[in-house]
């Protein structure tokens, strides 16, 4: 592969600009040097990268939100056999094909493709990287259903925004509708380490698709709920999962639920 000028890519970078992905494309050149928050996502990559295998001999790898294709590449540099990028936004795709071809690194693909629409791949992979994503969804849970069902074979790394508490409290696995003797919701609604998704209805730091952010207990609860073991949690917002039956079959994630008979209390 003939190596790109360094001024043509000077001026590619500088067309496909802003970039949130700040990646050293060698001969000094960087896409965001001047990122709000530093060499990002290098410095993060570095404090959870050691959760992940180093060696990724003969692994295929799926990076649902790719951005400008930071984590596909590194998967690579580990000797991934095959590394697909997805994402809904051209720009972000054409950043990744860039960056990509810049740094020399063949065999990383790339494809627009929605996190919903996952099964059209139709192929599973032995790593699912799946961060920075679940926060910017109208349909968060169906997201991680999805990539359950088609696409996950063995492990996902998952990253989220989280805001609130990082305890988590019991919970029963049947909610009373009220504590008995009164009408009043059960006192561990109200606890911080009750599993809660904060909604954000319109902006956060300027973005509207900011739309959720969940407390720890939620991010695991969601986790657990669509078949996903956290295995480890290298960063306060970084889970390493791995893929196992999913808890309540009957009534998740397929997205076809059973006929069910009518719930407690409902008219028959």
């Amino acid at each position: 592969m003939t190596k790109m000028p360094t001024d043509r890519l000077r001026e590619e970078v500088a067309r496909l600009a802003p970039w949130f992905h700040n990646i050293d494309l060698g001969d000094g050149i960087q896409t965001a040097p001047e990122h709000f928050l530093g060499d990002y996502p290098r410095f993060k990559f570095e404090r959870f990268g050691p959760a992940l295998p180093a060696d990724m001999t003969g692994k295929t790898v799926l990076d649902i939100g790719c951005n400008a294709g930071f984590y596909s590449v590194e998967m690579k540099r580990r000797g991934a056999s095959r590394v697909l990028g997805i994402d809904s936004d051209e720009r972000y795709l054409a950043q990744a094909r860039l960056a990509t071809e810049a740094l020399g690194f063949t065999g990383v693909e790339f494809a627009k493709l929605s996190v919903y629409d996952v099964a059209a791949l139709g192929e599973k992979f032995d790593l699912v990287i799946f961060m920075g994503v679940l926060y910017h969804l109208r349909h968060p849970l169906l997201a991680l259903d999805l990539i359950r069902e088609h696409v996950a074979r063995d492990m996902m790394l998952f990253q989220t925004l989280q805001r609130g508490s990082d305890e988590v409290c019991e919970v029963p696995e049947d909610h009373p509708f009220y504590v008995p003797g009164t009408y009043d919701a059960p006192a561990y609604f109200d606890d911080p380490g009750y599993p809660k998704m904060h909604f954000i209805e319109r902006e956060y730091a300027h973005d509207w698709t900011n739309w959720w952010a969940p407390n720890h207990a939620a991010s695991e609860a969601m986790l657990r709920a669509s078949g996903f073991r956290v295995e480890a949690r290298p960063e306060r917002d970084v889970y390493l999962c791995r893929v196992v039956p999913v808890p309540y079959a009957e009534y998740g994630p397929a997205a076809v639920y059973p006929a069910r008979g009518p719930a407690q209390g409902e008219a028959k």
